[in-house]
C-alpha cells in the first residue's frame, strides 16, 4: 500500500534552516507529482510547494516564496523541502502528499517550530 514517512521536524530558531524529507513507497513515484502541504493550530491544511514527476515545475505559496525549495530524488523514492529564513508563522506540522489511484495519501506529518 502507499506509504509516505516524513522526517527531519524539530525545533529552531527564527532565521534558521532545517530540510524536511519524504521517503514513499507502495507506487510508480516517478510517475506523479508530489507535494508538501502544513497545518498549523486552529487554522486549515494549505499547500506548501508542489514538484512535478522529473522535478522540472514547481510551484510555491506566496509566503515561503524565496525561503523554501522542493525538490525530489526519483532513484531514491525521496522528496525533499529545503527551509530557509524561518519564521515562527512557520510553526507548522508538515505533511507529504501524493495522488496516485485517483485517491489523496498523506504521511504521519512532521513538526516544524519556529521558535527564541
Amino acid at each position: 500500500q502507499v506509504q509516505l514517512v516524513e522526517r527531519g521536524g524539530g525545533l529552531v530558531q527564527p532565521g534558521g534552516s532545517l530540510r524536511l524529507s519524504c521517503a514513499a513507497s507502495g507506487f510508480t513515484f516517478s510517475f506523479y507529482d508530489l507535494s508538501w502541504y502544513r497545518q498549523a493550530p486552529g487554522k486549515e491544511r494549505e499547500l506548501v510547494a508542489r514538484i512535478s514527476m522529473t522535478g522540472g515545475r514547481t510551484n510555491y505559496a506566496d509566503s515561503v516564496k524565496g525561503r523554501f525549495t522542493i525538490s525530489r530524488d526519483n532513484a531514491k523514492n525521496t522528496v525533499y523541502l529545503q527551509m530557509n529564513s524561518l519564521k515562527p508563522e512557520d510553526t507548522a506540522v508538515y505533511y507529504c502528499n501524493v495522488k496516485p489511484f485517483g485517491s489523496d495519501y498523506w504521511g504521519q506529518g512532521t513538526q516544524v517550530t519556529v521558535s527564541s
